[in-house]
Parts: structure tokens; sequence; C-alpha cells
């Protein structure tokens, strides 16, 4: 399949992208070899290939996501440099403290 500037320069409009008339003639010899590529690979049998998501026989080496226990509210709170028995205290970082805010 040959791609034409205009076919290149529709893409590059929806990507909201700008390119010269040279660059839009290269990247239309360019893509074209791609798409050409791609259709070679079409012409592949691949009847009884079993698909894969990766090429290499791999497994995952994270532990299995399982529920634990977590802090109590007061281990949470022990260390922190202020707090008010309930939520760590900092200092506002938009501003002007809000009405909502402790």
């Amino acid at each position: 399949m040959e791609l034409s500037t205009d076919d290149i320069r529709k893409v590059a409009s929806l990507a909201r992208l700008e390119f010269s008339e040279q660059e839009l003639a290269s990247f239309s010899t360019q893509l074209s070899r791609i798409v050409a590529f791609v259709e070679k690979l079409n012409e592949v049998d691949t009847a009884g290939v079993e698909e894969m998501a990766h090429p290499l026989d791999v497994h995952s080496v994270l532990r299995a996501d399982e529920l634990q226990p977590g802090l109590s509210r007061e281990s949470a709170l022990h260390n922190a440099p202020s707090h008010d028995d309930e939520c760590f205290l900092v200092p506002p970082v938009l501003g002007q403290k809000s009405h909502g805010s402790r």
C-alpha cells in the first residue's frame, strides 16, 4: 500500500503535527515501506501457532496480591511531626487555608 503525502498530511493534522513538504514526502516513503513490510508479514501462515504475550518463556516474579493487616491509626501517627490524633497535619501548599481543612 502506497501512502501519499495527502495521507500523511491528514494523519499529521489529526495528531496536531505540522511538517514541511520535504518531511511529508520523506515520511510518505518511509511509512509506505513499513506498511509493505507489515503486509509481507500477513502472508506468513500462522495456523496452529499459539498466541503469546512475550516471545520468551517468562513468569511473574511478583508476590501474590493478598490482603494483610495494616498499621493501626495510632501506629501510623506515632512518629508524625504533626497530627491531631486522627490525621496527619501538613502546611497548606496551595495558598490560603480553606474552610474544609484542619
